[in-house]
């Protein structure tokens, strides 16, 4: 394995470089995370302090918003403070920790994303076996195997990313580290990396969205055999999920399954998936669940009340 040989660091160009807009950046993308923390925090306490939100169901939904925060956290606190600097540098270990983190929870997304929608063909389909076959051991294990899962493909994106030779060039033009800006600036072919990117990253994006597309339409397809009301709510969970997922996939696959060549918007979709979709994920799932309002309600209401007394 070839290490970096003569860079050390490396220059982000960020969104923009004009002063106006980058100030405009950091106002923006500032209150995207403020709100986007402060969605799946909500999330994240009302399922833990809530008895009625513990099946599977929000098991899963809990993991998925702490995705969405550690997701957005390993890019969107850099670009904000980034875009206060007239010069924006990221060392290149750094680097490298950066392009584990936003693969190993993007990749944890995923497969959280494809738990989800195990989760509802047993609760659809299987009815009557649901909490056997999805107890809590079983739902922590499988949390488990997808976190294993996202831990060898990011290691695999740090392997590419260490066997690339860096020779000379440091401009990144983007604003987080990923292989895709990185291998513009290999001083070596990088077609085999490239090819191994594609066959990795993109075939995990491709290849799970297909399957969840299917598995969404197998699942609505066996809601004919439910009562209207079972119908109606199985509709709107299963509604939400499949909003999420093209949400989320639609940019990933984007970006992880063409060449090496980049285009003037990639960075604004990447921003999409690693900010914009953690963003919009709690609105979604929180406007289409009753459940999750009402124990909000309840949640926060005894919560000043306790405030209240003391």
């Amino acid at each position: 394995m070839q290490l970096s040989n003569n860079v050390t660091e490396f220059i982000l160009i960020g969104l923009t470089q004009d002063p106006f807009w980058k100030k405009i950046v950091f106002l923006t993308f500032l209150l995207f995370y403020l709100g986007m923390l402060f969605g799946n925090l909500l999330i994240i306490t009302t399922i833990k302090g809530s008895q009625a939100l513990e099946s599977p169901m929000y098991f899963f939904l809990f993991y998925l918003s702490l995705c969405d925060a550690c997701l957005s956290t390993s890019t969107a606190p850099r670009m904000i403070v980034d875009a206060l600097l007239k010069k924006a540098t990221i060392s290149f270990s750094e680097c490298i920790i950066q392009v584990f983190t936003t693969h190993f929870f993007g990749c944890w997304e995923i497969f959280i994303l494809i738990l989800m929608a195990v989760d509802r063909y047993v609760a659809i389909c299987k009815p009557l076996h649901y909490m056997t076959i999805m107890s809590p051991h079983v739902c922590g294990v499988l949390v488990a195997i997808a976190w294993v899962g996202s831990c060898v493909h990011s290691s695999a994106q740090i392997f590419f990313a260490l066997s690339l030779p860096f020779c000379g060039p440091n401009v990144i033009d983007h604003y987080f580290c990923d292989l895709q800006p990185l291998l513009k600036l290999a001083c070596s072919d990088t077609y085999v990396i490239n090819l191994l990117l594609v066959s990795n990253s993109g075939a995990i994006c491709t290849v799970s969205f297909v399957m969840l597309m299917f598995s969404y339409v197998f699942i609505l397809r066996s809601l004919r055999n439910h009562s209207a009301e079972g119908r109606k709510k199985a509709l709107s969970t299963c509604i939400s999920h499949i909003i999420v997922v093209i949400l989320f996939f639609g940019p990933c696959i984007f970006i992880y399954t063409h060449p090496a060549t980049t285009f003037p918007m990639d960075k604004m979709i990447a921003v999409f998936y690693t900010l914009g979709t953690p963003l919009l994920n709690p609105v979604i799932y929180t406007l289409r669940n009753a459940e999750v309002k009402n124990a909000m309600r309840k949640l926060w209401s005894k919560k000043l009340i306790s405030d209240d007394k003391t």
